[in-house]
């Protein structure tokens, strides 16, 4: 791997354990302000809602500049959205300017693998990339939780600064400005990432004309035989772990009568079942042979309609690794798949907020159909055995049109044995 990369991976760690952290964060700031419990999995929608609005936009904007510049400037909009929190305003508020920082920051963060390395790396670079990620979300759940647990806030608190009033009266705030700290660590190193002499200049800056290619790109993506296998997939992938955060920390409280702070740390063990999942899978699995891990997306279905039937902790761990592992598993090479089949037909920055566009609406339904649930009065464990039954009949879904789209003509001919691409 080139030098380049690691800096990119270094930046990419700081900033989502950040977000990560700021989650937990948020959380508990909602309940400290008393806000029904429907709100929680609120807060991943209004973080989300920026990738959707955005996609037509994000896209050009990764692509105008060196993407260590975007990455830069992204992560100083996230530090923004922390300081509206430690200033009174609404959570839901402050997190979406945070959201609004990670949508402009995906395209580049994704993009700048296709510029740096061969289509030969981004199976590997990816598992690199997911595991480091991984890595971060499974430090940044612990850290959120850690923050807001009463022995740290405490001390966090007891920092006094002669002469000034920082205003920061609360275990949540206190969290706040560390996380703040970690997106400020992320910019610096963001500074460092390399140009890729890739050309920046944007051909035509027209919100409209923009909008009209955006609409271009997604369809491209959705008629490739193999873009719309994986893009179905990597949609559904985000839809039901942003939905399965929330539903560990209920089911957590439920079944084994944890406070958020000690949830917060089973869905640490989840990360670490995907980290080996995503390990695996840059090991042993080609961007050529992709397709062949579907069969897990629906195997991890049916694996959490299991945590129904489980009261004990070390039961609890080695479940919460297996999901995590099969998500692991089957999610990174589709990842590295989707890259290389929206590289080759539209341009890396284009091509990632494309995939940031349906992915995230899929976040919105799938945790806007949670959270209406909680509302309805829907009991954890209901909650649990739609979630899996779901999860495993809409990859049987893509699964038969997968062997649809070969039976009308063998679609692996559009990846060549070395990754580059066939006409």
């Amino acid at each position: 791997m080139k030098a380049g990369f690691y800096t990119i991976m270094a930046a990419q760690f700081f900033s989502s354990l950040a977000d990560n952290a700021l989650l937990i964060a948020a959380i508990r700031l909602l309940q400290e302000l008393q806000e029904p419990e429907w709100m929680l999995p609120s807060l991943q929608q209004s973080f989300v809602v920026s990738y959707v609005i955005l996609a037509p936009l994000v896209g050009a904007f990764a692509d105008s500049m060196p993407k260590g510049r975007v990455m830069l400037i992204t992560n100083a909009i996230k530090v923004v959205g922390c300081v509206l929190m430690l200033f009174s305003v609404h959570p839901l508020l402050a997190y979406a300017v945070v959201g609004f920082g990670a949508a402009a920051y995906s395209p580049a963060k994704y993009g700048i693998l296709t510029e740096l390395l061969p289509p030969s790396q981004l199976v590997v670079a990816n598992g690199w990339i997911e595991g480091t990620t991984v890595g971060s979300i499974i430090l940044g759940v612990l850290l959120g939780g850690l923050l807001v647990s009463h022995k740290v806030s405490h001390l966090l608190l007891g920092f006094d600064f002669p002469g000034i009033d920082t205003g920061i009266n609360t275990p949540p705030e206190a969290a706040i400005s560390v996380i703040a700290a970690l997106y400020l660590v992320a910019a610096i190193i963001n500074w460092f990432i390399p140009d890729t002499g890739v050309d920046h200049r944007t051909p035509n800056k027209n919100p409209i004309y923009l909008i009209r290619e955006f609409g271009h790109c997604v369809s491209l993506l959705w008629r490739d035989k193999l873009g719309q296998i994986s893009l179905a997939t990597t949609t559904l992938f985000w839809g039901a772990g942003a939905t399965l955060k929330f539903i560990v920390l209920a089911w957590a409280a439920k079944a084994l009568g944890y406070d958020l702070s000690q949830a917060s740390y089973l869905q640490g063990v989840v990360a670490v079942g995907i980290a080996l999942g995503a390990v695996l899978a840059a090991r042993y699995v080609s961007l050529r042979n992709a397709v062949n891990v579907l069969p897990i997306g629906t195997a991890m279905g049916l694996v959490v309609i299991t945590m129904i039937f489980v009261t004990q902790l070390p039961v609890a761990v080695v479940l919460m690794v297996t999901i995590g592992a099969c998500a692991g598993f089957f999610v990174v090479p589709m990842n590295a798949l989707l890259q290389h089949r929206g590289h080759v037909l539209m341009g890396a920055g284009h091509s990632i907020a494309v995939q940031n566009f349906n992915e995230n609406i899929g976040i919105l339904v799938m945790v806007g159909l949670y959270a209406v649930m909680i509302r309805q009065g829907v009991s954890v464990n209901r909650a649990v055995v739609l979630f899996g039954l779901f999860m495993s009949g809409a990859m049987l879904l893509v699964m038969w049109r997968h062997q649809y789209n070969q039976s009308k003509g063998d679609s692996l001919h559009l990846i060549a044995d070395d990754g580059e691409h066939k006409n």
